[in-house]
Formats: C-alpha cells, sequence, structure tokens
C-alpha cells in the first residue's frame, strides 16, 4: 500500500495549539503602546487647560482687588488730598503740575504700602500683600504680579495725556501665563 503524506492520520498532529504566537503578542503589545500614547496625549493638554483656567480666575481676583485699592487712591501727590477741589494741572486755579512719568514710584517715606497715597505710588509694586500688609493664601505663592503707570489721556480721547493714568497689572500664573490688567484713574 501506498504511503501518503497527506493521509488522514493525524498523529502528528495530535497537539492543538492553544494561545498566541510570539508574533501575535508583540503585535497586541505594540497596539495598546500606541493607544495609550494617543490617549496621554488627548488627556494631559486638557488638564494642563483645566489647572491654567483656574490660574488665571486666581489671578483675575488678585488683580482686580489690587486694581480696586489702587483707583481708590489719589489722581496725584500734588493733587488736593482733601476734598478734591484743587485737581493738578488745573489752569483754572493757581497751577500745581502733576508729577512726571519719570518720577513715578514711592515718595520718600512712603516705603509700606498703608502709606501710598496716590496713584503713581504703585509704579514697579511687585510685593504680593493684601492692603493691611498681610501675607496672602499660600494658594498665591507661585504667582507674580508687576504694577505699571503711566500718562493715558490721549489714548482716552481727553485731548491731554496728563488726565489719565492707565494702570497695568500684569500677574503671572504658576504655569507661566501672563495676564495683564488694565485700569485708568482720570483727573477729574
Amino acid at each position: 500500500m501506498p504511503v501518503s503524506f497527506f493521509s488522514g492520520d493525524k498523529s502528528c498532529n495530535a497537539r492543538k495549539s492553544a494561545g498566541f504566537t510570539l508574533i501575535e503578542v508583540i503585535i497586541g503589545i505594540v497596539v495598546l503602546a500606541i493607544s495609550f500614547s494617543v490617549i496621554m496625549r488627548v488627556i494631559i493638554p486638557t488638564e494642563q487647560q483645566s489647572a491654567d483656567q483656574i490660574h488665571q480666575v486666581k489671578a483675575a481676583e488678585l488683580a482686580q482687588s489690587l486694581l480696586a485699592e489702587i483707583t481708590g487712591r489719589a489722581f496725584d501727590q500734588n493733587s488736593d488730598m482733601v476734598g478734591g477741589v484743587v485737581r493738578c494741572d488745573d489752569a483754572s486755579v493757581t497751577l500745581v503740575t502733576c508729577t512726571d512719568e519719570v518720577n513715578f514710584g514711592t515718595e520718600a517715606g512712603e516705603n509700606d504700602r498703608s502709606l501710598f497715597n496716590d496713584v503713581d505710588d504703585y509704579h514697579g509694586y511687585n510685593t504680593k500683600v493684601n492692603a493691611s500688609g498681610d501675607s496672602l493664601d499660600s494658594s498665591y505663592d507661585t504667582f507674580t504680579l508687576a504694577v505699571s503707570v503711566s500718562y493715558q489721556g490721549n489714548e482716552l480721547g481727553l485731548g491731554n495725556d496728563r488726565l489719565a493714568k492707565r494702570i497695568m497689572i500684569t500677574v503671572t500664573t504658576p504655569l507661566g501665563t501672563a495676564v495683564t490688567f488694565t485700569g485708568y484713574k482720570a483727573n477729574f
């Protein structure tokens, strides 16, 4: 009887393969790695944006409280501090000139924020304390701020630059996002 290799004898193939081959396992690992990397690229930026939004809200709170304090001060050191009858650079009364922009900043003896009495005293200010001089909540420790004051009456269409001061407060969040807030104080 002729012997055929393709006969119905299955004794050579008695063991049936159960499980995965090495190549199937490697392909599975590669597919999982690619899937995880795609998922992480979607989740991580969303998480950072979420944190940045919280920091921007805190930056707005910090800047708004400081801006409210600054605009509550007198327009200029040379303005009438009691009653506001005389304002600097007013030609209708005895002329008292407003502080020149190059002299913005604290005057002699104003070494504490509680002693600031006019808007331009805050020019160059960058300390994070509240109006009472107490430290802020520790959640603000990694924020930085900078205050800049300049004459900008022409920017508002007043015809004279010295009729308004622009107050710019730049708050930088812990993630490095710089947020600028602007307010104006008019000489009225």
